[in-house]
């Protein structure tokens, strides 16, 4: 309930919710520096050199605070008003949820210049508090094992742990940030003294940007201090990041309203007053002003309201004029003052209009085609028979021959099957006109149904539960499969954070002995089976390697990749959106360099590579 899921996402919950504690020291101006450890026994610890948790008795309880807190839900500080003037975390279940959750438990303060120390297990102590002697030190130290009975898997992953540190970070300026992972002596440490327009130069690493260093905002209002960075590159999509209390609110909210609606008056009365429009009368859209725009907004907010199917979307009303105001003050004046810089902008936000009038056909096309009536959809389509979008799923398929195998193998009941032709248009290099005037792009918005754009996009109107991304096990199957990804990521983007995209798993190796075919999904399982046959005394293994979905017939296809009960699929979500956002630009993008050392970072990792 607290901490989401009993998987991958929970488990590192647990991480982070020991982590907000100590970042709550440092909005509070007593701590500097955190240093996460993963330890070769699988367990984690964390330390801050803030004040260190109370040792005294409490009042209430008659037990030692750091008992209280480590033992009882919501007895941390951030529920005493006094404690915090603002409180990171989402929950603020902090480490009791941990300690309840954890095999054992293991804390550390240091505090008035004595160490103290208790123990737990399963949420239970297993000692008393015990001062164990003395230190210069300051601050607390949590270390921990999950529990394998409550955790499907406990292997960390640093990747997981790397990308919010370095988060927390850039959100929070002149923090010093370490992550530690004893499994391979590597050692990571995050100092940002420039904060979020460091992050933003982070984010546009691999997009060079029209207008040079971020521009930057920060001011407080009624005890809300807002901060601001942004800036333009000369990529076609949007990237705004918004903070709450170092949450990321990815569902948006009030902060996000008025930071658009700031940034589209602001462009558009800056464009008027220097007379940069060319026609009277005309007025940029929200999403002309949006293009090629990477920005981060991040507020700390006394007593935030959270909404949303995730609980991350913020719905206090007040913070609307709030961030409205500091944006419109802070980029009024920056304008001013780089007027050189305010007309690339203008002319970025008006070659991003003519795009949009451009685009009118094809949107208009595809918005009258997405109608439900079986006539008015795409021609390749071969539909299921089921009218329940909870019960279908469209496989989108790599050409017209694994389209006929799998038009013949499926079950027409809730299967639909959609064959795409060749590699679609990069959206990454390419405006809204020229992907919504690519057919492809066209056809797979249509069948899924549920419009396109900011203002057209319905998910409710979603013909499919599941979108399957069905493509040969290959180099050329695997750039397919990207460029449908980036498509997704870019423009239908909560499709993927629904948890409605997934990949198919076609087998890499068909063996066969005697009169029965086996199928093997990568090497290993490859290897297995022939020393099993070869074990077993079958001298005939015959071993064949697709290459493509083609290769098989409508049986072979059922039943490995299309079949419930025997396929695999793999869920397409975004645990990270800054993080995804960079990835896409790295692989897709126009900037040759960063693809370059990608490749040389990740080349040791590459498998079953075709050359």
């Amino acid at each position: 309930m607290y901490i989401g899921d009993t998987g991958k996402r929970g488990l590192h919950h647990l991480v982070f919710e020991v982590v907000d504690n100590a970042i709550d020291e440092a909005l509070a101006g007593f701590c500097d520096k955190i240093i996460v450890t993963i330890h070769i026994d699988n367990s984690v610890s964390v330390f801050d050199n803030g004040r260190g948790i109370p040792v005294d008795i409490h009042k209430a309880e008659k037990k030692p605070a750091l008992e209280v807190v480590m033992t009882i839900l919501h007895a941390g500080g951030k529920f005493d008003k006094g404690t915090y003037k603002v409180s990171g975390g989402l929950h603020g279940v902090g480490v009791s949820v941990v300690n309840a959750l954890s095999e054992w438990l293991y804390a550390e303060v240091y505090r008035e210049g004595k160490i103290y120390t208790q123990s737990y297990k399963k949420g239970i102590p297993t000692s008393k508090v015990i001062e164990k002697g003395k230190t210069r030190k300051r601050g607390t130290l949590i270390r921990f094992k999950p529990d394998e009975d409550v955790f499907k898997k406990t292997l960390w992953e640093y990747d997981i742990l790397e990308h919010r540190m370095r988060e927390l970070a850039y959100l929070n300026k002149n923090l010093e940030v370490i992550i530690n992972d004893e499994r391979d002596d590597s050692e990571q440490r995050f100092l940002y003294k420039g904060g979020i327009s460091e992050f933003v130069k982070y984010l546009d690493e691999t997009r060079p940007s029209i207008i040079g260093k971020p521009i930057n905002i920060e001011k407080e209002i009624d005890g809300v201090p807002v901060e601001i960075a942004l800036q333009y590159n000369s990529s076609y999509s949007d990237n705004i990041f918004t903070f709450v209390n170092n949450i990321n609110t990815v569902e948006g909210g009030t902060h996000l309203v008025g930071f658009k609606t700031a940034v589209t008056r602001t462009l558009n009365n800056y464009a008027q007053k220097n007379k940069l429009f060319k026609k009277e009368n005309f007025t940029f859209s929200g999403e002309d002003v949006r293009e090629g725009l990477t920005a981060v907004l991040n507020i700390k907010v006394p007593e935030p309201q959270f909404e949303g199917q995730t609980k991350t979307k913020l719905g206090n009303s007040e913070i609307k004029g709030i961030v409205d105001s500091v944006v419109s003050d802070g980029l009024s004046e920056y304008l001013e003052q780089h007027p050189t810089e305010g007309k690339k902008i203008i002319e970025k936000c008006l070659n991003a209009a003519r795009s949009r009038d451009a685009a009118k056909k094809a949107r208009e096309l595809t918005r009258r085609k997405s109608a439900l009536e079986i006539g008015n959809l795409p021609g390749k389509l071969s539909d299921c028979s089921t009218k329940d979008p909870s019960l279908c799923e469209l496989y989108i398929v790599e050409g017209d021959s694994a389209g006929g195998s799998a038009k013949q193998g499926r079950d027409r009941k809730y299967q639909a099957i959609l064959p795409i032709r060749g590699k679609i248009i990069n959206v990454e290099k390419a405006r809204i006109d020229k992907v919504l005037g690519n057919n492809e792009i066209r056809t797979i918005i249509t069948a899924v149904g549920t419009g396109f754009g900011e203002e057209e996009f319905n998910i409710e109107k979603l013909r499919y539960n599941k979108i399957i991304i069905m493509t040969d096990a290959d180099v050329d199957g695997s750039h397919i499969r990207t460029l449908l990804l980036t498509f997704f990521y870019r423009y239908l983007p909560r499709l993927a954070e629904e948890g409605h995209i997934y990949i198919a798993q076609p087998p890499l190796y068909k063996v066969t002995t005697g009169r029965k075919d086996y199928y093997a999904y990568d090497e290993d399982e490859r290897e297995i089976l022939t020393k099993r046959f070869k074990k077993e005394g079958k001298t005939k293994i015959d071993v064949q390697r697709y290459k493509g979905l083609g290769e098989m017939n409508p049986e072979q296809l059922w039943s490995t990749t299309m079949n419930p009960e025997t396929r695999t699929l793999v869920k397409i979500s975004i645990e990270d959106a800054s993080q995804a956002d960079k990835t896409f630009s790295t692989l897709m993008g126009g900037d040759v360099e960063p693809r370059r050392n990608f490749i040389q970072k990740n080349a040791k990792y590459v498998r079953n590579l075709d050359v």
